[in-house]
């Protein structure tokens, strides 16, 4: 046999031997119980795309939002709870079953008014416990399920109307039947590929007949068409068998989007708002659709309907009904007059009547969940909602760092990664207006560029000074206008902090923070010009800008040469310059496997390598929902593909670690997805991430946070990702691994909190423990398994529960040591209770598995920004120390009355003839006690005079929760408790050698023992 191919045999076995024999950590396994933490904000909340009351109880609310899932009210929406956390979280609807409403409810996922920037959904949901569990019922593909009906005699029939893809052709759209709670489903209304159900409604005394809205739609990156000849309003009498048009009274010619509604209270009054070119407004038919009269085209009523096509009938009286819209309008007449809802956010998506009184109403807009009592006419936020966003985040370095993003409709904002009790939204800081996009903090000095929709203002923004100057670029006389795309990219330089760039189709740069631009580049897009009609809407004309195409997206300055500047565009150009854009070279077609002219949503710059970037490609807008991530090497000479069958979603944004490379962060339209071996392997995090849209991620590099700004649940964090670098296939070889872990810092803090009510969001701070985090190839199932710290000398410091999960687990240390044995009293004493804190520095940690031993270290230190000197903190453990043994002093004596009066009441009630003997023992022994602790009362309406172990526990408390040196006062107080705790001890000792002695002897004499009493060191380690 040729020898050749022997060895190369050998070598392909060998090579799969090592594949077969490589670790790979997933899911739970990889991240242990590292958590994210939402900060939100919720003062500007988010969209909310439907509400739903519960039929019987009004304090039950349901709210479905655009991009942050479902949240439940229990107390009549003053606050909310997520209950859809691990599924899509873009919402189409939220139904109550009317049979069970306290335990079943439906959710059709995905957003159904269809502006650029929606999400998808991916099916229909069921829960039978009142949303704290899910199941998915089918319709995977359905990508928008716009409305769910049930009859309300029989729970197995349901309706399901699917408005479906938003962006290509679908079957699977139109009116769906089960008869079987969901097993099955016929579709029983069916227009064609563009045509989808936006409502459908039920008549609340008759089941079986049906009004079904079909819309003809599509949206385009660059473009919008509304409406079309197979548009129309469809009602069955049969439960679904046969539809017929029901158009008697509507305008000629082509229709768009209907909204439809029916009064509960009469059945035969229905409301129909019509997009049309002609006689477009609300009609009323007063005959369950047999004939309409059109009543009233304001508006407020007809405004943009792909976005506000919601109509609410008050339950109990069909002439006051309510029009979604920029303001929300309201009749009191049967429509033929309308007035405005009472101020809140604009853009108003849905409205529900409270079941009881119709004065009560909860409106959801673009800016959160409003209720009002007074019939709409004032309204008040909920506050608690943090469905916030964003399209972009950044952060500084300041400490604690600061986070800056823009958000749909709800202006620019920073705010901090932690504050004194939580970051409550007094904290969040307002930069700017509008729909806020990129965010950047000037790398040297206190000031902040933000900009707002299609850069039509973009802000620079003097923090000290408060003063604001636009600077965006303008067109050059006898040049092309500049083409902004609505999320205009914008990039400050690592290497010039005064060098800023936005991009419009060009790119521009500026060397003196915006005051004077300059273009580097020609026309980077295709300048397609089938793709730049301004013209968009179709029968509502709609030119918001949102629709700008063949724009520049994206911007990376290579952090190594500021030569170096890679761009993408909306329309599929990846361009890198490698002179400071003199030359430019467009190298998507060396892209294999990417689809043509799919936008580029972000390109990411390597810190590792010069001709090293990552590019993330999204295709939804063109019906593609699959995920594109690449990398190159060379300068885009070539490029391969990272996007492996773990991924769920289509991708937004990466993030490449800032060490270790072969570490990244993938945000997608599901969540955020981590690889640690170079894209091989990925693995969704889920330790407190619901499956949001991640728009954007950054990485701070002091905390080695992860910063997420996600377009529906606000900011999340993820602290200190820095053990996921350390994992590698010989850490992943060992039984047990300890981490390396910088070391943790003592922060001398203890300030107090804001304001913020129970019923308002405040984002959690970063824990200031100090992590041991350590792998187990296995989990630990059977025998004991101790983690402890020890001092430098072996001495046990404390014990902690350890963590038994196969992969990384993640264990706390609040820095404290075992606590001090507390004397027993009548009452509370939260003082005593305090473990002294350890001193700064180096623990072993000691991990024991069975019979085997393991070790390691952890270092603590005292907080740099501290100002107590180490004479002091000598004084204050000092202290500390002495007032510790001070308590297990007390505890101890206390101890050994207790004992003594329990033995000399065991025998007076024995032997009724030791009562002279035990009753002196009884008697100054209590006398004692009652000078040391409190024996009489309770914690609140009877409380006794605190006595010697409530006043110790009191400065024990006080000096071992502070870092300094205690005050003279306090060292005063200390030595007057110290001496009533000796004269205790001494009077205990007269009682023992006088009364005790009498009862003991007693007690031999009978044939009885004396009270057993532990050695002080036998009690203390009880």
């Amino acid at each position: 046999m040729n020898r050749k191919f022997i060895i190369a045999s050998l070598a392909i076995l060998f090579s799969i031997h090592l594949q077969a024999q490589e670790v790979v950590l997933k899911g739970k396994e990889l991240f242990g119980n590292l958590k994210a933490r939402q900060i939100g904000p919720a003062l500007m909340s988010g969209r909310i795309i439907d509400l739903e009351n519960h039929p019987t109880n009004d304090r039950i609310l349901y709210a479905g939002t655009a991009g942050g899932g479902v949240w439940k009210s229990s107390n009549g929406g003053a606050s909310f709870a997520s209950i859809f956390d691990d599924h899509a979280q873009s919402i189409g609807v939220v139904k109550v079953d009317p049979n069970d409403p306290d335990n079943t409810v439906w959710v059709g996922t995905g957003e159904i008014w269809t502006r650029n920037s929606v999400s998808i959904g991916d099916g229909l949901y069921k829960s039978t416990d009142g949303g704290s569990n899910w199941k998915k019922m089918g319709f995977e593909n359905s990508e928008r399920i716009s409305s769910i009906e049930i009859n309300p005699k029989n729970s197995n029939e349901i309706y399901v109307g699917v408005l479906g893809a938003l962006w290509g052709d679908s079957e699977e759209r139109g009116v769906y039947k089960t008869i079987d709670g969901g097993k099955t489903w016929e579709k029983i209304l069916y227009v064609n590929q563009k045509t989808g159900a936006t409502d459908i409604i039920m008549d609340p005394k008759n089941p079986n007949t049906l009004y079904a809205a079909m819309w003809e739609f599509r949206r385009t990156a660059w473009g919008f068409n509304s409406g079309g000849a197979n548009s129309a309003l469809y009602k069955s009498t049969d439960a679904g068998k046969t539809w017929n048009k029901i158009h008697n009274g509507f305008p000629e010619g082509d229709l768009g989007r209907f909204a439809l509604a029916i009064a509960p209270s009469n059945p035969q009054i229905i409301y129909s708002v019509i997009e049309s070119k002609e006689n477009k407004g609300l009609y009323r038919s007063e005959d369950a659709g047999a004939s309409w009269k059109l009543l009233n085209g304001d508006f407020g009523l007809v405004v943009r309907p792909f976005y506000f096509s919601r109509l609410v009938v008050d339950p109990k009286n069909p002439d006051i009904l309510v029009k979604g819209g920029l303001f929300g309008s309201i009749s009191r007449d049967g429509g033929k007059t309308f007035k405005n809802l009472g101020n809140m956010h604009a853009d108003i998506h849905d409205i529900v009547f409270d079941i009881n009184n119709s004065d009560r109403m909860y409106v959801g807009t673009d800016g959160g969940v409003y209720r009002s009592w007074d019939g709409g006419s004032t309204m008040d936020m909920v506050d608690n909602l943090p469905v916030s966003q964003f399209y972009h985040i950044s952060v500084d370095n300041e400490e604690p760092y600061n986070i800056y993003g823009g958000l749909q409709d709800n202006g620019s904002w920073w705010g901090p990664s932690s504050s004194p009790g939580g970051i409550e939204a007094r904290d969040w800081n307002p930069v700017g207006y509008g729909d806020g996009f990129r965010v950047l903090k000037h790398p040297t000095k206190n000031i902040i560029y933000s900009e707002m929709q299609g850069a039509q203002n973009v802000w620079r923004y003097d923090v000290d000074k408060n003063y604001t100057k636009n600077i965006q670029p303008l067109p050059i006389k006898g040049e092309a206008d500049l083409r902004f795309n609505w999320n205009a990219p914008m990039a400050v330089s690592s290497h010039q902090p005064n060098r800023f760039y936005m991009a419009s189709q060009f790119l521009h740069v500026s060397e003196d923070m915006g005051d004077n631009w300059k273009k580097i580049s020609p026309d980077l897009t295709t300048n397609d010009p089938a793709k730049q009609d301004k013209e968009s809407g179709g029968i509502s004309v709609d030119k918001s800008g949102a629709e700008t195409h063949t724009t520049i997206f994206t911007i990376a300055e290579s952090p190594i040469d500021e030569k170096i500047i890679w761009i993408g565009t909306d329309d599929g150009n990846v361009q890198v310059t490698q002179d400071g854009g003199t030359t430019w070279t467009n190298t998507v077609a060396n892209i294999e496997g990417l689809p043509k002219n799919t936008w580029v949503y972000h390109i990411e710059a390597s810190v590792h390598n010069k001709g090293t970037a990552y590019a993330v490609f999204d295709g939804h807008t063109s019906g593609d929902m699959n995920t594109y991530v690449y990398k190159t090497s060379d300068f885009g000479k070539t490029w391969k593909s990272l996007a492996t069958s773990d991924i769920k979603g289509f991708a937004r944004n990466i993030q490449e670690d800032y060490v270790k490379e072969d570490l990244l962060y993938l945000g997608t339209e599901f969540g955020l997805f981590i690889t640690i071996d170079g894209g091989k392997n990925w693995s969704r995090f889920t330790n407190n991430m619901p499956a949001t849209a991640v728009h954007f991620i950054d990485l701070q590099k002091k905390t080695n946070d992860l910063v997420l700004g996600t377009h529906g649940r606000g900011v999340i964090i993820i602290d200190d990702i820095s053990p996921l670098r350390q994992i590698n296939q010989e850490m992943l070889s060992k039984d047990v691994h300890f981490f390396a872990a910088k070391p943790s810092i003592i922060k001398e803090e203890g300030g107090f909190g804001g304001g913020s009510t129970e019923l308002q969001f405040k984002g959690d701070n970063p824990g200031s423990s100090a992590k041991i985090i350590y792998y187990l190839k296995k989990r630990h199932t059977f025998g004991k398994m101790t983690l402890s710290i020890q001092d430098e000398k072996g001495n046990k410091i404390i014990d902690l529960v350890p963590g038994k999960s196969k992969g990384i687990n993640i264990v706390d240390w609040n820095f404290r040591k075992k606590g001090p044995k507390v004397a027993a009293g009548k009452t509370f004493t939260f003082g005593g209770f305090t473990a002294p804190r350890a001193s700064a520095g180096k623990y072993k940690i000691v991990l024991t598995k069975g019979k085997k031993q393991y070790e390691s270290t952890i270092t603590l230190q005292n907080d740099p920004t501290s100002i107590i000197t180490e004479k002091e903190r000598i004084s204050h453990k000092n202290a500390t120390q002495e007032l510790f043994n001070d308590m297990e002093d007390l505890a101890y004596l206390v101890y050994k009355i207790d004992e003594n009066i329990k033995k000399a009441e065991a025998l007076n009630k024995k032997d009724p003839a030791s009562q002279k003997v035990t009753s002196a023992v009884i008697k100054e022994l209590n006398a004692l006690k009652e000078t040391l602790v409190v024996t009489t009362g309770d914690n609140y309406v009877a409380e006794a005079e605190p006595q010697l172990r409530e006043k110790l526990s009191k400065l024990y408390g006080e000096v071992a929760n502070q870092f300094e040196k205690p005050s003279f006062a306090k060292l005063e107080n200390k030595e007057v408790l110290e001496t009533r705790l000796n004269e205790g001890k001494a009077t205990y000792e007269k009682i023992n050698g006088k009364q005790i002695a009498k009862l003991n002897k007693y007690l031999t004499k009978a044939g009885d023992t004396p009270a057993q009493i532990l050695t002080k060191q036998e009690f203390l380690s009880k």
